[in-house]
């Protein structure tokens, strides 16, 4: 019985350029995985102080009472008073910001814009 050796054959120039693509694009999507932003659901809730990633409430203004409303309006208003922090994270849709100057949803509710 005789035994075979096949030595290994060099790359090719196309095959180093594919390797070499290949780790650019591995190299780069590392680079992108590390400089994505916070999810905002990741922020503690605090009350509007700096933590830790550097979150600081945008309203500053506080709530309005739920006691000057009714109904599901009051009911609004009440909750927005127990979660403001999450409030100040989420985007208003009816576009306040560009015509109220809102900073958020929580914006809506330190005036009688959340009552309409």
């Amino acid at each position: 019985m005789t035994q075979e050796t096949t030595a290994a054959r060099p790359l090719s120039w196309r095959e180093h350029l594919w390797m070499a693509l290949l780790v650019g694009f591995l190299l780069l999507l590392s680079i992108a995985w590390t400089r994505l932003p916070v999810n905002a659901a990741d922020r503690p809730l605090n009350g509007g102080r700096s933590d830790v990633n550097g979150y600081i409430r945008r309203e500053k203004k506080p709530v309005l009472s739920p006691a000057l409303f009714v109904g599901q309006t009051a009911r609004a208003y009440r909750i927005a008073q127990e979660i403001p922090d999450v409030l100040d994270q989420l985007y208003c849709y009816c576009e306040c910001d560009k015509h109220l100057g809102h900073k958020s949803l929580l914006s809506c509710f330190t005036d009688d814009h959340g009552a309409g």
